[in-house]
């Protein structure tokens, strides 16, 4: 089966390069992606983390719309309750009116960082979660052609349509995204064990909405493609041991591959990292093909949504390319 393949960036910060460094290789990494048929680009927003230049999400995406052409744009995602909703409808209406017809709005119910930032963030830590809902909701009404939050005016916003997704790495989410008939993209690609569980409840319980009249989903996986897999496996250790600075609470840039990744983990540390990363695709094409193939029928989803967490931005361009190659790919109709 073919299904679209898309991207979500991280504009990480390698060890050994700057900030101004990750954005080039983001809008680079941009390009790539439409070059070869994606059907989106998304970026995260975490905020204090070394290793991440995405915190002021808007503004990347106004960067990486501005280089491209056709592929859609979007958040994977805004951390909503950091952010009053009148405020993030007025930029991603903008974004809409400067990119018409390209923009998503992906919506996090995390914070994306620790609480220390979250409070500096200047939102009301009293019950964030809880409004999470009638937070959405209220986007909802700004990006409608009537104005529904009266006498509130979202400008630019009102009639942008922007479209609303809702992610996540529980089953709340998941519920959530059934209950308002809105499509729904899991984060397979760091919190696995909740993924099929909540594909189930998603499919089980959707409404048609304005939005969306069936469920679409599509689910997170990090890859690592190259010419061979010892290759693509070198270049994935960056994200190990990246996910063990995360255990150790090490606030540190993305770091740079191993050819020893036992001298730079922790023989306890091992296990977690291969749990929590078992969906990553890794290896040479035909490898990761047989694999996405079974993912693909593991999950019945709607889309791929890839991370390419490696700090060598050439191979990180050239495993886009190499993934793009794989027939499981359903290739764009540009001209």
């Amino acid at each position: 089966m073919s299904i679209p393949f898309s991207i979500l960036d991280l504009a990480p910060i390698g060890e050994g390069q700057t900030v101004a460094d990750a954005i080039s290789n983001s809008k680079a990494l941009a390009q790539c992606a439409e070059a070869h048929g994606y059907q989106r680009i998304w970026l995260a927003e975490h905020h204090g983390m070394r290793g991440i230049a995405s915190a002021a999400t808007a503004v990347m995406l106004a960067a990486i719309g501005s280089v491209t052409q056709r592929i859609r744009i979007g958040s994977g995602g805004v951390m909503l309750p950091n952010h009053a909703p009148l405020v993030i409808a007025e930029q991603f209406g903008t974004l809409a009116e400067m990119f018409p017809d390209r923009v998503d709005l992906g919506l996090g119910r995390a914070p994306g960082t620790d609480m220390a930032t979250a409070r500096a963030l200047r939102r009301n830590l009293g019950g964030p979660v809880d409004s999470y809902p009638e937070d959405v909701q209220e986007l909802q009404g700004y990006f409608a052609d009537e104005n529904k939050i009266k006498p509130v005016i979202a400008m630019p916003s009102q009639g942008t349509q922007v479209p609303i997704w809702l992610l996540g790495s529980s089953l709340y989410s998941a519920q959530l995204a059934a209950y308002m008939g809105l499509p729904f993209s899991f984060a397979s690609h760091f919190a696995p064990d909740m993924l099929l569980e909540a594909l189930d409840i998603y499919r089980a319980n959707f409404r048609p909405s304005a939005q969306l009249d069936k469920p679409y989903v599509s689910a997170g996986v990090m890859a690592s493609v190259a010419d061979t897999d010892a290759q693509a496996q070198y270049h994935f250790t960056s994200a190990q041991i990246k996910f063990a600075h995360l255990r150790r609470n090490a606030n540190r840039p993305f770091p740079e591959p191993v050819h020893d990744l036992q001298s730079a983990l922790l023989a306890t540390e091992m296990p977690m990292i291969n749990q929590t990363l078992r969906y990553a695709m890794v290896g040479a094409p035909e490898t990761v093909q047989q694999r996405l193939a079974q993912f693909i029928e593991l999950t019945g989803v709607d889309e791929i949504i890839f991370s390419f967490p490696l700090h060598d931005p050439a191979a990180r361009l050239k495993a886009i390319e190499l993934t793009a190659g794989l027939s499981l790919m359903q290739k764009q109709a540009w001209s």
